[in-house]
């Protein structure tokens, strides 16, 4: 069991697949926007945060897959 365990962490699956998952909603999201006939400033708003979020955890990805952990 500590072997398995040992290997999950080092591959790191939970935020590989975390990353695949934001990744997704996020390019969904900005699938809605592009489909909307007239977009209101707070739908605009909403995908500016969404994709500003979508910096953040991009950054904190690569910065934690650089150091190896």
């Amino acid at each position: 069991m500590a072997d398995w365990l040992d290997r999950y962490l080092k591959v790191n699956i939970t935020a590989k697949l975390t990353m695949i998952a934001s990744v997704m909603m996020s390019w969904r999201c900005a699938e809605w926007f592009m489909h909307l006939e007239e977009p209101t400033t707070a739908q605009a708003s909403f995908v500016s945060v969404i994709m500003g979020v979508m910096t953040g955890i991009y950054g904190l990805y690569l910065g934690r897959e650089a150091k190896g952990k």
